[in-house]
């Protein structure tokens, strides 16, 4: 089967996690990722932890293979004219640059987007950074959670007075390469018709403010923030985590039926009638006390006895997993999200696919991360040959 990006080049200059995410979500439907790395260290996250040590003793990082592979790796000093030189010379053959340097930088070493697009009109160039390329705080350094402060993701995450609390999982950082690969696709789409590139300027807060939609929707229905609910949520209730007797587990009665499965579920049936509860504004408005109501008669049963009698019932609900419990949970294995992954020093372990399905397309690891510099003279004969028997 041919891969949905195959025979699309791409060069990034990717560091951490949002550039690199980007390239990721490429490189796993096709796309020649060259991922372009200092050769003193490469990527600073190749020293993160875990390092997996092989039998031979050397040691490789888990988080840099999660993001980085299916790419190839060039080492290049983008302090070295020559280098530079030779790196636009690649760029002329690329469809796609990515970087998440700070805004300026790759525009002083002669490798920004002007630069590069004077012999290549069609490249694509995603820049990705904490807050844009202008803008009273362009110049401002930027990482995971400084951005989901600034953004307003912390004011409504955590507990109700309680302090603030960011997102466990990068979304920053995720988020931003997600709206990058999605535009990068966009753009590469409307070459087809002006054969013409872009330049595109994806933040990291902007991205955040992005899939904030109903949080700042309120605002401007409203005038007034959202504030911090914990687990509850501002317009339907019940819709949040319950301690049962053993452990903590989550309900979304977003509904009247639903809520009224939930009141035959507890054994209170009369709740259902209650004028405080009647409708899903009114529970949401009064969901202090209903949750001081139910809050007593979970408490009598274990999580999973309450998670048994809710799917019966048909209301959505879940246990509160760990990575340990759901990714080794039957319907995660059932998608097959799980793959085995050989790291370069020989350790076997595992990362997640791909994780959309997308029919006549399998998803495979068909290159292991790579290590620094491991293709560079691969790459400069691949893609520059390339271009000398084309001509």
């Amino acid at each position: 089967m041919r891969k949905p990006l195959a025979g699309l080049k791409v060069l990034e200059f990717g560091q951490i996690a949002a550039g690199p995410f980007a390239g990721s979500l490429l490189a796993d439907l096709g796309a020649d990722v060259v991922k372009v790395e200092r050769p003193d260290g490469g990527d600073g996250m190749r020293a993160w932890p875990p390092l997996s040590v092989g039998a031979e003793g050397g040691a490789f990082s888990e988080n840099f293979a999660s993001l980085n592979r299916n790419k190839r790796s060039l080492a290049a000093d983008l302090k070295s004219e020559t280098d530079v030189a030779r790196l636009r010379r690649l760029a002329a053959r690329a469809d796609v640059v990515i970087e998440n340097f700070r805004p300026g930088v790759l525009v002083r070493l002669g490798l920004g987007y002007e630069a590069l697009k004077a012999d290549n009109p069609g490249l694509v160039y995603c820049s990705i950074s904490g807050y844009g390329q202008k803008g009273p705080y362009a110049e401002k350094g930027a990482f995971d959670v400084t951005v989901q402060a600034m953004s307003g993701v912390m004011s409504v995450t955590g507990e109700e007075g309680g302090p603030p609390v960011k997102c466990g999982v990068p979304i920053g950082d995720f988020c931003a390469g997600l709206y990058a690969a999605y535009t990068i696709l966009a753009a590469l789409i409307r070459r087809r018709e002006t054969g013409t590139g872009a330049f595109i300027d994806c933040s990291m807060v902007g991205s955040l403010i992005g899939v904030a939609a109903l949080q700042t929707s309120e605002y401007f229905g409203t005038g007034t923030p959202p504030r911090r609910l914990g687990s509850a949520h501002p317009r339907n209730a019940p819709y949040q985590a319950f301690r049962a007797k053993d452990d903590y587990f989550v309900i979304a009665a977003g509904n009247d039926k639903l809520w009224w499965e939930v009141c035959e579920a507890v054994g209170k049936p009369d709740l259902a009638h209650d004028p405080r509860f009647k409708s899903q504004a009114l529970r949401a408005r009064n969901q202090a006390v209903l949750v001081s109501i139910l809050q007593p008669l979970f408490a009598c049963r274990t999580a999973a006895e309450w998670l048994e009698e809710m799917d019966r019932r048909g209301v959505p609900c879940a246990p509160i997993n760990d990575y340990a419990q759901i990714l080794s949970d039957p319907h995660i294995e059932a998608m097959n999200l799980v793959k085995p992954l050989t790291l370069p020093n020989g350790v076997r372990t595992h990362t997640t696919a791909y994780p959309v399905f997308l029919s006549d397309y399998a998803f495979e690891i068909s290159r292991p991360p790579p290590l620094l510099g491991e293709h560079s003279e691969e790459v400069w004969h691949d893609w520059l040959e390339e271009a000398v028997k084309r001509v």
